[in-house]
């Protein structure tokens, strides 16, 4: 397939289309003298219009990625990466990998997934959580890292964009000084990126679309619904064909959250059951936004905070290491990988190989969160669900049960909150006759599910996550 990179804007592509036609225009002036004023003339604007759209499709659609460095042969899926410029001026510009389905592309399902953070690049998703590829675990020695294929991607029954935003995450850029963004703003620019994607790629209009993400993006996913759908019923844009969304360990009410960390503690045997007691009786259920005076509650919060400082918040049962600093990672780190992606993506045949833009931007950053201005303005994304629910759209909720900064217990207490009844109640699902988590299905088309041994991402069970995943896209029972 011909591959020409997008042009940097929309007006640069009108102003290179136009030089073209001119250049045109000129060569075949000579040759076209000794034909009648009216022919020739009919005969150029055919000739024009053809090479017009035929340049304006490829100077507007993504780049086809056939080899990456670090990965042995050509890749054995469909890549495509991109920008799609936002807003009038198209500014800002977000960075996409499109994965096709491996089953059945022109009627899967077609589903965008976003990273929490704010500001942490959708690679970590691609790589470390449900794309086709991985990074081989070894210690770096200055080549370009070692990729391997996975088999628990979800691009085997589903289509994937994997979309780098806000601005300053990934290989997102700014073509101007960037500006503070907030939650509200981003789901305007994620909605207006689908719109723009799928016109530049029709043929998957028809698609069953569900918005996918974890962590922070609890706060953007359910929103970002909301907007598609309201969007759809506005004059002059084409519909998106949206069914659902799927959040893993999801951020959705903070001081909800916060306060179920103390019965997640001890229900994992971190505090006791004395110190337990006490904080229910002197902190009454709120402990992490506590009345000065209330002394008491303050000491025995902190108590708490001696017990678990040192455990992993992300998952309890793997050891804590400091992985703030990735340039000084210990191989030794579960972490370690986040060191290699760095390396990985900072690598100038990688980017090259991406068709990131030349100097768009400087170090690529994993998770870039605190260069980005960005304002929390949504602090509760609980409405959001209630209005999705009402508006029929299915949803899988999961939570990895050994995540201490999102506990699964809040998941649950936000989900009961809806009020809507159980139609499939509490049981385990399996995987291979063994029980892999645990899962509740309610009359809003809401599934929540628990992973087994999971943390606060699908990365530390990626194999089961997948499975869960694939079984609820398709409509089957867990």
């Amino acid at each position: 397939m011909l591959s020409i990179p997008r042009g940097p804007t929309q007006r640069q592509s009108t102003s290179q289309l136009l030089h073209v036609s001119e250049t045109i225009a000129i060569l075949s002036f000579p040759k076209v003298l000794v034909i009648r004023n009216e022919k020739r003339m009919s005969l150029t604007l055919r000739f024009l219009l053809l090479v017009l759209l035929f340049l304006s499709h490829y100077v507007d659609s993504g780049s086809i990625v056939k080899f990456l460095p670090g990965f042995e042969g050509p890749l054995p899926f469909e890549l495509e990466t991109g920008y799609i410029g936002i807003d009038k001026e198209e500014n800002v510009q977000f960075f996409y990998y499109f994965i096709k389905s491996e089953k059945n592309p022109k009627e899967d399902p077609l589903i965008i997934w976003l990273n929490g953070g704010p500001g942490c690049s959708c690679l970590s998703g691609l790589f470390f959580e449900n794309g086709p590829l991985a990074l081989k675990s070894e210690v770096y020695n200055g080549s370009v890292p070692s990729l391997v294929s996975t088999t628990y991607s979800w691009t085997k029954t589903t289509n994937i964009i994997f979309l780098d935003q806000p601005v300053g995450s990934g290989f997102s850029y700014s073509r101007t000084p960037i500006e503070k963004t907030s939650d509200t703003n981003e789901v305007k620019r994620i909605h207006e990126f689908l719109q723009k994607w799928l016109r530049k790629h029709p043929q998957f209009s028809s698609n069953p679309l569900y918005v996918v993400g974890d962590s922070y993006s609890g706060m953007i996913v359910p929103p970002l619904v909301q907007a598609i759908s309201k969007g759809n019923y506005i004059c002059c844009n084409p519909p998106i064909n949206l069914q659902g969304y799927v959040l893993g360990n999801p951020i959705t009410h903070i001081e909800i959250e916060q306060n179920y960390r103390i019965p997640f503690a001890h229900g994992m045997s971190l505090i006791s059951d004395e110190l337990y007691t006490s904080l229910k009786k002197f902190c009454k259920g709120n402990y992490f936004n506590v009345d000065p005076r209330n002394t008491k509650c303050l000491k025995l919060v902190e108590e708490y905070r001696k017990c678990t400082d040192k455990i992993n918040s992300h998952h309890t049962l793997i050891p804590d290491c400091d992985d703030t600093n990735t340039q000084h990672i210990s191989p030794d780190c579960y972490y370690y990988p986040y060191h290699l992606v760095e390396c990985w993506a900072n690598n100038e045949s990688v980017r090259k190989a991406l068709h990131v833009k030349k100097g768009s931007i400087g170090e690529w950053i994993r998770d870039n969160g605190r260069n980005i201005p960005y304002s929390l303005d949504i602090k509760n994304s609980i409405p959001y669900h209630m209005d999705n629910s009402i508006n029929g759209y299915r949803s899988l909720i999961f939570s990895g049960d050994h995540d201490i900064t999102m506990p699964f217990q809040a998941t649950q207490a936000w989900i009961k909150s809806l009020n809507y009844s159980i139609v499939d109640d509490w049981r385990p699902w399996m995987i291979n006759h063994q029980i892999a988590g645990y899962t509740r299905t309610y009359s809003n088309k809401m599934t929540f599910a628990t992973v087994k041994g999971g943390g606060h991402t699908a990365e530390y069970l990626p194999k089961e996550t997948s499975i869960m995943f694939q079984r609820w896209i398709t409509g089957q029972p867990l």
